[in-house]
């Protein structure tokens, strides 16, 4: 019996968007639907300078933290990690595939300064 070898592409191209790939019944859907996020932008506008370096949008810090806690994932290294390969997660966050997912030690400072 001759054995079968799977013949596919690592590098196929998908023409599709985020919003045609992530399921219409997925949870981060869900949490978009029922939350507003907007309110953090005004929240902390007064912590972020007009001046220097583009800096990593507020809404997204705070979502990574749902992601982390809703998805059990239990380390926010980990987290930006799964969100570099889940297209679910980036399309949560507002990201496409080409946009650089935060570091975690971003993450971790933004909400050190939160807590002084």
């Amino acid at each position: 019996m001759a054995m079968t070898r799977q013949n596919y592409k690592k590098d196929c191209i998908i023409l599709s968007t985020l919003e045609e790939l992530v399921p219409k019944e997925h949870l981060v859907r869900k949490l978009d639907n029922c939350i507003d996020f907007t309110f953090i932008e005004e929240l902390v506008r007064d912590l972020y300078s007009e001046i220097g370096k583009p800096s990593v949008p507020p809404m997204v810090l705070f979502k990574l933290i749902f992601i982390n806690i809703i998805f059990g994932i239990n380390s926010m290294r980990r987290t930006c990690e799964e969100c570099k390969v889940n297209i679910a997660y980036r399309w949560f966050l507002g990201l496409s595939m080409y946009d650089d997912i935060p570091n975690y030690s971003t993450w971790s400072k933004n909400y050190i300064m939160v807590l002084e």
